[in-house]
């Protein structure tokens, strides 16, 4: 092997690697093999994030706006039908990156298939690798939804790869089609449960995939039916938050089951951990403190810490509220996308609550490009 970048010391060749942007790793990788070895290795990522580099990032599942969608499928059918284009692409979505901190958004390239499209109502998590063959190799797995051309329920699973820069497709989800599930990431595996299948009915089964191996396993079944429940990763653990039963249509409750992976179990069914009837779309989880819960409730961030009760943090902007999406990154903020109505433009709002000083909102940029819908999200470190 010879030096990793000709006349430089070996430190100070690894010390202007380890500051490449993650945008630019597939191009790194097909530099040499030695520059391929040493960005997937797991000293590489424990490096970058000692010095500081890594940046919590939302992945999105945005809707793109019909211009931006018509001028790239023009440009792609050449200056004819580029001049010639008027509307774009009905319910075409496509993952965009967004880092709060910075206010800098990335689209990542278009999915595979004919429409190019995320499928509609998907689940997006973020998986490492764990303490598998490829640890600290971060990957965004979608699963499920619905074709954007005859919204039938898919059992597609597309995972994204950051070290390629590309898209492959998974093994598809397996049993009968199913909508609106939980979903989320526990370790180097993405769970989902719940939801109802084709015959809309609601479900109690459950199953992990494993990226890695590209292999689903079974798990044993809920206690309870929930369609339309939250997934969410707490304490390593895979939380089922609220859903309804089969006869209680859009009736949401308000308890919730958490499945053990160590114990490949599920815990005894909590009850009352949202309020009954609350829909649990905007609820997520923060790394720290454990145990911390957000969720919309009347137009104002909630919070709750492991036993105690619900609390106000923040009212939400007017231009935020609905339709929102809530996601708390590892440094303690969380980040609010919403809109002031129904088909408006998207805001995103950034909160910091700090000890003895209150919350406080402030408004991140969004461009024009990037003011679509979310319809889901996960956050990553990268």
């Amino acid at each position: 092997m010879g030096e990793l970048i000709p006349g430089l010391p070996e430190e100070v060749a690894r010390e202007c690697l380890v500051r490449v942007g993650f945008d630019q790793l597939p191009v790194v990788r097909r530099i040499s093999r030695q520059w391929k070895s040493e960005v997937e290795s797991p000293y590489y990522h424990r490096l970058r994030r000692a010095e500081g580099l890594t940046r919590p990032v939302l992945a999105l599942a945005q809707a793109r706006p019909a211009a931006a969608a018509d001028d790239d499928a023009a440009a792609a059918a050449g200056p004819a039908a580029h001049k010639h284009s008027s509307v774009g692409p009905a319910n075409s979505y496509r993952m965009v990156l967004l880092d709060p901190v910075e206010d800098r958004w990335a689209p990542l390239p278009a999915p595979p298939g004919p429409a190019e499209s995320l499928p509609l109502f998907c689940q997006v998590a973020a998986v490492d690798g764990g303490g598998g063959a490829r640890p600290g190799r971060k990957r965004l797995v979608v699963v499920g939804g619905w074709n954007p051309e005859t919204w039938a329920p898919v059992d597609s699973v597309l995972v994204y790869d950051f070290l390629t820069g590309a898209w492959r497709r998974g093994a598809p989800m397996p049993g009968s089609r199913r909508s609106f599930f939980a979903c989320a990431a526990v370790g180097g595996n993405v769970y989902v449960a719940g939801g109802h299948d084709e015959e809309k009915n609601a479900l109690r089964s459950a199953m992990a995939y494993d990226p890695d191996a590209d292999v689903w396993a079974q798990l044993p079944d809920m206690a309870e039916e929930r369609d339309e429940p939250r997934g969410l990763c707490v304490g390593g653990r895979f939380l089922v938050v609220g859903g309804y039963p089969t006869q209680a249509q859009g009736r949401f409750v308000g308890s919730a089951e958490a499945f053990d992976p160590a114990a490949a179990a599920w815990e005894p069914v909590r009850e009352g951990l949202i309020e009954d009837g609350a829909c649990p779309r905007t609820c997520c989880a923060a790394a720290a403190p454990a145990g911390r819960l957000y969720m919309l409730r009347d137009s104002n961030l909630m919070a709750r810490e492991e036993g105690a009760a619900w609390r106000t943090v923040a009212q939400v902007p007017e231009d935020a509220r609905t339709a929102a999406t809530v996601v708390a990154i590892p440094d303690g903020r969380v980040v609010v996308i919403g809109a002031g109505c129904h088909g408006g433009e998207q805001t995103v709002y950034v909160l910091r609550e700090e000890a003895g000083k209150g919350a406080s909102w402030e408004r991140a940029a969004t461009p024009s490009e990037f003011c679509g819908h979310v319809q889901a999200s996960c956050t990553l470190e990268i």
